[in-house]
């Protein structure tokens, strides 16, 4: 009889009878009930008072009664702390058993064991364990170390397991060296700083003759950790391409796409007139070929990594187009991916082939597949420009089928070929016009009036057409509206004797009689433009349009040189960065490609160390987008979430975030520094705007007016961010703080009308560095007329992230029981350089090295009456770092390093003059954001 047995008794008062049972003399009897209670467990019972009676039963010969009993310590120790002492003895004695297979089934468990009583005790054993002479006993133990590091990391690193760790990767058994490399991975993901596995020539050698005969999980390990390996030369990283190369061919398609990873990082490294380049080309499509023959959720797997890989080299898959081609029995999300995939792969050379394929499938019953299949079409156009006048013929065959969601979604991808190639195909026109009443959808209806308003000096009934849209104004869609305004202000500036009384009835509709106010704006702009300068309103309307991109859904360049160092893993099914996913303490390491064969390096730097690994550069943020928009989208019901411990290392994925805004930084007055103890002049209060928190560099320096914290970071004063006559007797004041590595806004909240204020609730927009509340707005008790209410809101930079102008400008949404009022303020940028900014100083020359001199940005900051040692001080309260100093000619030199929440590291360098007040400060950017240092009238680095 199987075990199933013990799942389905319902007998009341079983708790005792285990008990007794439990307590038998038979052994029998005793692995019986021990099974009961852990099936009991299983199913979510409440065994817990069974704990002292289960512990007894360790003491036995019987290898399957040992696991479960362990197993039910490792569920309940937590919870009966004090209890779980009683079992030390044994899991000891275990560790020194003869069976090497009880020795390791003892050391696990202590690892799991998640009580802090307990890992004291288990530091002995677990030090003999990685000693053992079993190597599935030392494989074991270095899996622990892991464990026990998650636990208590000091006392790991106190007794010497980190060293014992690095050692066994010499280790003999290769199952004993992937796991040591596998603990040492998961131990640096939460120290990014440290140098834990120190991967050199000799190291590397040693894992790739592991990696031969490993198992499957342990060639994963083993090729994740050869990932992060930057070889010295060319040389080097074909000889490690040629002993990975073999992986491809690997049963287990983890192993491959893994293998994979290790391949694209080091091609970057290779000459592209290698010979040996091209032949790793051509290996490298078979294996994921291949890969597209296993099961729906695997080839989903593969498809998205494969869409990475072809955007990065689509050469390797050029010649592979039909195993993209869609089967009739392949789940939807697969021929949505093969379909994706099948564009961007699309040349001359093949189009014709694609383009037969994606008629046929527009003929589909799945709708969502066939509307894809259509717009493919349309890309195709817009792709290979040789193609175009056959995809529009072929959209004009599909039109002529009168499949209602075809039509329409050929009339939206025509609009876009019009923007591509204008006054090309405009002789279709008339064939779109007679499909004008089967168009319901608003996307579809919003590309017909458009094409109608661009090309209305074409079309003889071109007023009598948007006349019959404008018959149901308030019936259509925003983006319909919209649309249709704008296409009638045009076709009143192609043909005004003839369309005067429609123009002034759409304004009249759009500003009068509509609620919305994006629709109502724009109606006013024209209404305006019209009047009182009709020759602007003709060049603004009528300008000249920017022609379409060809890909426009391309991933951004430094995001995709991520992504493919993630391939494999979950950031490349969702082709987002760890960090927009992965939540915790632990700080997400940001990857690059190594630098292309034949780049060079600026050779100036201090003279601080050797060199080493150089940090990844920053990916750029999205632009900014309809931010209204956004704002009046926000859900501001209170978050349910608890308060979350923001981590000062935690980093927010590979974002560029210094170019046009980090040069302001601490810009909010002219008057940058007066003097010493000279407050910075404060910018008058706008309209829904606030100005910028904290004033110049000399704040961190404590020259400022506001309050200085006990870590001497530097808190501005607070300002009216929200008036009262705005926001119905609503006026809120405020300022940002950074207290133990913690951002906080505090907020000053005062009611000013006659009426009780309650149901607080606050939201932000996307903004540059991903600022968000980690908890709701805690206002505890009703705001009364003529009350002040004090609130400190923590924020974390989990939010979604967007480029704004200013950089630090974020914009903020505070609901109450009366209404919602928007308003925006800036912060400090100070506020997001974390605790963990200190870089290393191989690390730092390395960094400086990879810089090139164009990109130096110099400002001078005066009326400083410091001596360096202070000044350098005086900046490390607000996490500013000395890395090193040196003296020239009478000169200090201090070089210094910020790291902002994203990860962003800033390289700076200030030079101090005995007896001159007026500092240097040289601040040193990546290449694509120095453009923006113009952007700034009073440019400082802080």
């Amino acid at each position: 009889m199987t075990d199933s047995k013990y799942f389905t008794t319902t007998k009341k008062g079983e708790i005792f009878e285990l008990k007794a049972e439990l307590n038998s003399d038979k052994k029998e009897k005793k692995k019986e009930a021990v099974k009961k209670v852990i099936a009991s467990m299983t199913v979510g019972k409440d065994v817990s008072a069974l704990f002292p009676d289960v512990v007894n039963c360790m003491q036995t010969d019987n290898l399957e009664l040992k696991k479960l009993v362990y197993l039910y310590l490792m569920n309940y120790a937590k919870s009966q702390p004090d209890m779980a002492i009683m079992a030390v003895n044994t899991f000891v004695k275990d560790c020194e058993d003869l069976n090497p297979l009880i020795r390791a089934l003892a050391v696990r468990t202590m690892g799991c064991i998640r009580v802090d009583k307990i890992t004291e005790y288990l530091c002995e054993p677990l030090r003999k364990c990685l000693k053992d002479e079993d190597p599935y006993v030392r494989k074991t133990a270095a899996v622990c170390v892991a464990k026990l590091h998650d636990i208590n990391a000091q006392l790991v690193e106190d007794q010497g397991f980190l060293d014992t760790l690095k050692d066994l990767i010499s280790d003999s058994n290769p199952m004993v060296v992937a796991n040591a490399v596998a603990a040492l991975s998961e131990i640096a993901e939460s120290h990014p700083n440290s140098n834990l596995l120190d991967l050199n020539p000799q190291t590397i050698n040693k894992l790739l003759t592991a990696l031969n005969e490993c198992t499957e999980w342990g060639q994963i390990f083993i090729l994740d950790c050869l990932a992060s390996y930057l070889p010295r030369d060319d040389r080097e990283s074909q000889s490690i391409c040629e002993r990975v190369t073999p992986r491809l061919s690997h049963a287990n398609s983890a192993v491959v796409l893994s293998a994979v990873k290790v391949l694209m990082k080091f091609m970057e490294m290779l000459p592209k007139d290698l010979d040996y380049y091209g032949t790793l080309l051509k290996k490298l499509a078979p294996p994921l070929v291949t890969l597209l023959s296993a099961e729906p959720e695997l080839q989903y797997v593969a498809l998205r990594n494969i869409n990475l890989i072809v955007q990065k080299r689509p050469e390797i898959l050029k010649h592979e187009m039909k195993v993209f081609f869609v089967k009739y029995n392949d789940p939807i999300y697969v021929k949505l991916e093969k379909l994706d995939i099948m564009i961007r792969l699309a040349s001359q050379a093949n189009i014709a082939q694609v383009l037969a394929e994606l008629k046929e499938y527009a003929t589909e019953v799945d709708v969502d597949f066939v509307r894809k299949a259509v717009r493919a079409i349309g890309r195709c156009a817009i792709k290979v420009e040789q193609s175009a006048e056959r995809c529009v013929s072929t959209l004009l065959d599909l039109i002529q089928t009168k499949v209602n969601y075809v039509v329409q979604e050929a009339i939206v991808v025509i609009k876009d070929i019009f923007r591509k190639y204008p006054n090309k195909y405009e002789s279709v026109i008339a064939t779109l016009c007679e499909n004008l009443d089967s168009l319901d959808e608003p996307e579809a209806r919003a590309a017909m009036i458009w094409i109608v308003g661009e090309y209305a000096e074409r079309i003889d009934n071109a007023d009598e057409l948007l006349e019959s849209f404008l018959e149901g104004f308030h019936d259509e869609s925003t983006q319909v509206q919209l649309q249709l305004l704008t296409a009638i202000v045009k076709l009143f500036l192609k043909k005004p004797t003839e369309t005067q009384e429609l123009v002034q009835q759409v304004l009249s509709l759009a500003t009068q009689d509509s609620d919305n106010p994006d629709l109502r704006d724009r109606g006013y702009i024209y209404w305006r433009l019209l009047s009182t300068d009709p020759v602007a309103a003709k060049e603004v309307v009528l300008a000249e349009k920017p022609l379409i991109s060809e890909e426009t859904d391309l991933i951004e360049p430094t995001l995709l040189e991520e992504l493919i160092c993630h391939i494999g893993t979950l950031a490349s099914v969702y082709h987002k960065p760890p960090s927009a996913f992965v939540e915790g303490s632990r700080g997400v390491q940001h990857k690059r490609l190594p630098p292309r064969a034949g780049s060079g390096e600026s050779t100036e730097s201090p003279d601080v160390g050797q060199s080493g690994p150089s940090e990844a550069p920053p990916a750029v943020i999205p632009s900014q987008g309809d931010l209204l928009g956004d704002l009046l989208n926000l859900d501001l019901a209170p978050p349910t979430a608890t308060v979350p411990s923001v981590q000062p290392s935690m980093q927010m994925g590979a974002m560029d975030l210094l170019g046009g805004g980090l040069d302001s930084l601490v810009c909010s007055s002219p008057a940058m520094g007066a003097g010493l103890g000279a407050a910075p002049a404060a910018m008058p209060a706008s309209l829904g705007s606030a100005p910028a928190v904290g004033g110049g560099l000399g704040d961190l320096f404590d020259l400022g007016g506001g309050v200085g914290m006990p870590t001497g970071s530097y808190v501005a004063p607070k300002t009216v961010w929200l008036l009262a006559m705005k926001a119905k007797g609503l006026e809120i004041s405020g300022t940002f703080a950074r207290r133990g590595g913690i951002i906080q806004m505090d907020l000053s909240l005062t009611n000013k009308a006659m009426s009780v204020m309650t149901d607080f609730a606050i939201q932000f927009n996307r903004n540059s560095f991903g600022l968000a509340p980690a908890g709701p707005l805690q206002v505890l008790t009703p705001l009364s007329p003529n009350q002040t209410i004090d609130v400190s809101l923590p924020l974390s930079t989990s939010g979604p992230v967007m480029k704004m102008e200013p950089l630090n400008n974020l914009q903020v949404a505070v609901k109450n029981n009366i209404d919602v009022f928007y308003f925006s303020c800036q912060y400090p940028l100070s506020l997001l350089f974390v605790e963990d900014g200190k870089m290393d100083r191989q690390v730092f020359l390395a960094t400086w090295k990879d810089i090139p001199n164009d990109n130096e940005a110099q400002f001078q900051i005066k009326d400083i009456h410091l001596n360096s040692d202070v000044a350098s001080n005086k900046l490390q309260g607000s996490n500013i770092f000395t890395i090193a100093k040196r003296t020239v000619e009478g000169q200090d030199m201090l070089y210094q390093s910020v790291k902002l929440t994203n990860g962003i590291w800033v390289l700076a360098e200030m030079r101090i003059q005995t007896g001159n007040p007026n500092y240097t400060w040289m601040c040193w950017r990546r290449p694509h954001v120095r453009e923006c240092v113009s952007q700034n009238d009073s440019p400082v680095i802080s």
